[in-house]
C-alpha cells in the first residue's frame, strides 16, 4: 500500500496523559500523524490557525474555553475543519449541541484503539461517526418532540372539491369539479 499524505491530527484535551495516548496510538498507523497539541479551546483555535489539521480531536470540557465554543469557533472561521468530539459526556443534550456545532463525529474517551482510528479515517473521508453509547442516546431521544400537527383547515379549504356550475339550472348535469377555491385557501 502507498501512502501519499498523512492524516495530520490536532489533539485538544485539558488532560496530559489522555493526549500522550492518543499521540501514542497514532504513532503507529502510517497514514497518520499528529501534527499539535492543545490543552484548551482558546489554544486549540490558534494552534488550528497555524497547523491547519485534517482532523480535530476536541474534548468538551476544558478551562479557558470549552470544547463547544472552540468547534464552533474553528467551524466559523474554516467551515471545512473536520472536528471528532471525545469526551466522557454521553448525554443527548451534549450530543445534540456538538453535532449541530458542526462535529462530524461524537466518541467517547472509552473508545476501542481501533474503532478511534477507523473514526478518523472515516470523518477523514467526508463521513459521519458516532459511539454506539452516542447512538443509543440520540435514537433514544429521536421522537422527544412531537410532529407538528397538521394545520388546521378554514372550512373553504376543508371542503377540498367544489362544484361550479355554468348556470344556476342543472347543477348536477353541467357541474365541473374545481380545486381553486381550496388552493386559494392553501397558497395564500
Amino acid at each position: 500500500m502507498v501512502i501519499t499524505r498523512q492524516i495530520k491530527i490536532l489533539t485538544v484535551d485539558d488532560h496530559p496523559i489522555l493526549r500522550e495516548g492518543i499521540a501514542s496510538i497514532i504513532q503507529g498507523e502510517k497514514d497518520m500523524v499528529v501534527v499539535a497539541e492543545a490543552s484548551n479551546g482558546r489554544e486549540a483555535i490558534e494552534v488550528f490557525r497555524s497547523k491547519r489539521p485534517d482532523v480535530t480531536l476536541m474534548d468538551l470540557q476544558m478551562p479557558e474555553m470549552n470544547g463547544i465554543d472552540a468547534l464552533i469557533a474553528i467551524r466559523s472561521e474554516f467551515p471545512g475543519a473536520k472536528v471528532i468530539v471525545l469526551t466522557t459526556y454521553v448525554g443527548y443534550v451534549q450530543i445534540l449541541r456538538a453535532l449541530k456545532a458542526g462535529a462530524h463525529a461524537y466518541l467517547l474517551k472509552n473508545t476501542l484503539h481501533k474503532d478511534l482510528l477507523d473514526a478518523i479515517r472515516a470523518v477523514h473521508a467526508g463521513k459521519k461517526s458516532l459511539s454506539p453509547e452516542a447512538s443509543y442516546e440520540i435514537a433514544e431521544h429521536a421522537t422527544d418532540d412531537a410532529l407538528t400537527p397538521a394545520p388546521t383547515r378554514s372550512p373553504q379549504v376543508g371542503a377540498g372539491l367544489t362544484l361550479e356550475a355554468a348556470d344556476s339550472s342543472s347543477v348536477a348535469d353541467s357541474a365541473q369539479p374545481s380545486l381553486a377555491p381550496a388552493w386559494n385557501g392553501i397558497c395564500h
